[in-house]
């Protein structure tokens, strides 16, 4: 169950790398946060996708199993991402690209946007502001906020700096970010202090 788990990581500096490593095995064992409708729920809410009122005003209108077949369609659109990513990874995208992105945006043109003016509060000018809302018609517009943030990603990140940890048995994520573009490890914390830990023991056993 969603909340007997290990909090969802969220190391890849990209909100769609993260939604990438949604399932991941960060040390041994595989771990899907969004194997199921609760989980899906659990997952965008500590993503902060979606806000938390809306959450709970969807979990109201649901009938039985629809949040688990929103789960299973984030899934298949989280594998149909990583496919077209590692197909191009290393190299940025080009309009050529784009034949390729149609299940992206299919699910982009589902989208529902509407503008409210509502207090502005830095209190500028009129001291009103224009705020852009999404409506939230169904549990299937969970995978809206999804689309959104992989749609940003596509025009606005370098592909090429995309990187896979170097840990052994690790399959997380990341955007490399760094000065140099140097980063070997989804966290040092983890993956880099294993690392150094099993360097270490080859030195002894060396001699060195």
């Amino acid at each position: 169950m969603a909340d007997r788990r290990a909090p969802a990581i969220f190391i890849a500096d990209s909100p769609a790398l993260d939604f990438l490593n949604s399932v991941a095995t960060p040390v041994d064992t595989p771990v899907d946060w969004i194997d199921s409708g609760e989980g899906l729920l659990d997952w965008l809410d500590q993503a902060r996708f979606v806000p938390r009122a809306t959450l709970r005003q969807l979990r109201t209108r649901a009938i039985p199993d629809e949040f688990d077949n929103v789960a299973a369609q984030a899934r298949s659109l989280r594998e149909w991402f990583r496919a077209f990513l590692r197909k191009r990874q290393g190299r940025p995208l080009t309009s050529e690209d784009l034949n390729d992105l149609g299940p992206l945006s299919r699910l982009l043109e589902r989208d529902e946007f509407y503008c409210q003016i509502v207090p502005d509060p830095d209190q500028r000018r009129s001291g009103l502001a224009l705020q852009v809302l999404r409506r939230w018609r169904s549990p299937e517009s969970l995978l809206l906020p999804i689309g959104e943030v992989l749609a940003k990603f596509v025009c606005e990140e370098d592909i090429s700096n995309v990187r896979s940890c170097e840990g052994p048995a690790c399959t997380l994520m990341f955007a490399d970010h760094t000065r140099g573009h140097r980063r070997r490890w989804c966290s040092m914390a983890i993956c880099g202090n294993r690392a150094k830990q099993a360097a270490h023991r080859h030195r002894l056993r060396a001699g060195l």
